[in-house]
């Protein structure tokens, strides 16, 4: 006697207020799938966990239990096909609540072969990502109507909530050797045929840029040094070379600043730029006419039009900042980052342990650097012990936490010369930059010199 099909449970309707709607689904994809399954189960099954297709993916309670069964016997290495999944659904009490074995019978017919197991699989996945997206935003409407106070957090809940739902999508899986070893076939040919040209972002310093062959893509780079000591400055020079470089094409420059604003930030970079002395500018003794006048005019219309982005967004946690990159980089492709400075980041939880926070922000930026694929340059203070035994900094100098040493591809230390007055600690005419850490390189230090005045790094001149 063939048992009658019990007619699968419909997806739920939205809770949207005052509209009904069916959630968007297709039981059909979804039988499909799971016929596709039993005919090559160990080939479909092992596509569908790449995908991140999980039972909760499918949108029928039946399918459900079905596809969980059928992911048992698969982890187990057990014969996947209709008698051996009949036969574990009835020994766990599930085979009357899928419908018997009609249903069973019904989904293994569905389909004669799986050439289109990859639109099934990831047709089941999108309706489900759909799916999702509507119950967080769903969720985040009732809870405006139900809000009580606590503008900041609450936005930042339903960042969250909307963010586990677009991160669970399909990540990219293994790649064989072929293409990865073709691109660095790239790299060496322009080593050997091109002696000397940069690989990455410039720097700007030819020193600096001789050790790294500028700043590579994925790459999470530190620049640390204690409060005063010019690394903002070094920084947006940096940024400047990067977006109006002497040679090559420009390359677009996000700079998120947490602790200046961003009309200090152009303040500083125009008279850079300009060679115009702030303190002259400040007092009012820079006259209309004059020539250093006219090239602050000309950095400005230069800025201006510049590829160079300035966020002073300030209380800003490594989840906002990765969002807005991300944003803008969708928009317009981005070439480096800049982040003034690490420690500035607010905590995603304020609970933790203060290194537990640093080391989150620290991940958090090495993994922007590699989803965009793009240089990330991280300004990070140094604790005083180099200062109190006057040497030169060293990796166990970097301040609350040992995940930034560990997560950073190059490390570089601003520091003054340890025969410079102590009087005032603030940058030197003559500064050190330690590479302290590079993966793909050599370390050393070098010079650079510093005009005061202009807040201006450039290379060493003895």
């Amino acid at each position: 006697m063939v048992d009658a099909i019990t007619p699968p449970a419909r997806p739920a309707r939205a809770a949207a207020p005052g509209v009904a709607r069916t959630l968007p689904h297709s039981i059909e994809a979804e039988e499909y799938l799971l016929s596709c399954c039993l005919i090559d189960g160990a080939d479909v099954i092992a596509r569908c966990l790449e995908a991140r297709v999980r039972p909760e993916s499918f949108s029928v309670r039946a399918n459900q239990v079905i596809f969980e069964k059928l992911l048992e016997l698969y982890n187990r290495g057990s014969s996947l096909d209709l008698a051996v999944l009949a036969e574990e659904l009835k020994t766990a009490r599930q085979l009357e609540e899928i419908g018997g074995y009609a249903y069973l019978t019904q989904i293994s017919g569905r389909i004669p072969t799986t050439a289109q197991a990859a639109y099934f699989i990831e047709k089941v996945r999108e309706l489900h990502l759909l799916r999702e997206l509507i119950r967080a935003a769903t969720g985040a409407i009732e809870n405006c109507y139900n809000y009580e106070g606590g503008l900041e957090e609450f936005v930042d809940q339903v960042e969250q909530d909307i963010f586990k739902v677009t991160q669970d999508r399909v990540s990219d899986g293994a790649k064989p050797m072929k293409d990865p070893t073709k691109e660095a076939f790239t790299v060496i040919d322009k080593m050997m045929h091109h002696k000397g040209e940069l690989t990455g972002v410039t720097s700007g310093f030819k020193d600096l840029d001789a050790l790294t062959y500028g700043f590579q893509k994925t790459e999470m780079i530190v620049l640390a040094a204690r409060p005063s000591i010019g690394k903002t400055s070094l920084a947006l020079n940096i940024a400047e070379s990067a977006a109006l470089p002497r040679r090559g094409e420009p390359v677009r420059t996000l700079i998120f600043s947490l602790e200046m604003s961003a009309g200090q930030l152009a303040l500083r970079m125009l008279c850079s730029r300009a060679r115009a002395n702030m303190k002259t500018l400040r007092d009012g003794f820079l006259k209309p006419g004059s020539q250093e006048y006219h090239e602050l005019v000309k950095a400005a219309d230069e800025f201006s039009k510049s590829p160079i982005f300035i966020d002073d967004s300030s209380h800003l946690s490594i989840m906002e900042l990765r969002a807005k990159a991300r944003r803008l980089h969708a928009r317009h492709p981005l070439g480096l980052i800049i982040v003034d400075y690490l420690q500035l980041l607010s905590p995603t939880d304020s609970r933790v342990a203060r290194e537990q926070q640093v080391a989150e922000a620290s991940r958090g930026l090495k993994a922007l650097a590699k989803e965009l694929n793009l240089p990330v340059l991280v300004l990070s203070q140094l604790n005083r012990s180099s200062e109190k035994e006057n040497r030169v900094p060293k990796l166990s100098d970097l301040r609350e936490s040992g995940s930034i040493e560990q997560d950073a591809d190059v490390v570089l230390m601003l520091a003054r010369p340890k025969d410079a007055d102590d009087k005032f600690q603030v940058a030197t005419d003559s500064m050190e930059l330690v590479v302290a850490k590079q993966r793909n390189g050599p370390v050393g230090e070098l010079k650079l010199t510093f005009l005061r005045d202009i807040t201006r790094f450039e290379n060493h001149t003895p």
